[in-house]
């Protein structure tokens, strides 16, 4: 897998001040991204066992609430293989932080049989706190909707999700 960078201080990718990692390599190709460099599987620089230290590191100040993966797409499946690594070993490191992860595929996609599912997913997916789950569409735009771009995009809380056995949106009245 491949990154097209990794911003060690991000505000606008999920609550808090967040690591955010933007992999390469999407197949949506949304009308109006506002990332298609990324597109390409080869954009970017190798993720190396030396990008996860980096990423480790950058993740251990107090003040940084989390991980927010984007892109891209983290849920290609060939990049869902390259950051399994990764996301085990900050649930071991760091069991309070925050993980978020933006996708074009819905949820439904990510399940068993769906199209994005692979031998990883299910694993991958445990280790999310908030999946923002959807493809951008350029028509349903909405400045005002806080960290999603288009109004068909879901927060989906996934650690209440697996709770409830049922979908449950991420509330930031309730929770981070």
């Amino acid at each position: 897998m491949n990154y097209g960078v990794i911003k060690k201080r991000d505000i606008a990718d999920g609550p808090g001040v967040r690591v955010s990692l933007f992999v390469s390599g999407c197949t949506h190709h949304c009308k109006g991204c506002f990332n298609p460099d990324t597109w390409d599987f080869d954009y970017g620089t190798p993720f190396t066992t030396e990008t996860e230290q980096e990423i480790l590191e950058l993740l251990a100040p107090d003040f940084i609430a989390g991980l927010t993966l984007l892109g891209g797409e983290p849920m290609e499946p060939c990049n869902q293989r390259a950051l399994l690594s990764l996301l085990r070993k900050i649930r071991t490191r760091y069991p309070t932080k925050t993980v978020w992860c933006y996708s074009g595929y819905t949820l439904d996609a990510l399940a068993a049989g769906g199209a994005a599912h692979c031998e990883v997913t299910d694993e991958l997916l445990s280790y999310i706190n908030v999946l923002v789950d959807g493809e951008f569409v350029e028509e349903l735009y909405d400045i005002r909707l806080r960290f999603r771009g288009s109004s068909n995009q879901r927060l989906i809380d996934l650690d209440r999700t697996r709770e409830k056995g049922e979908i449950v949106l991420w509330d930031d009245h309730t929770r981070d």
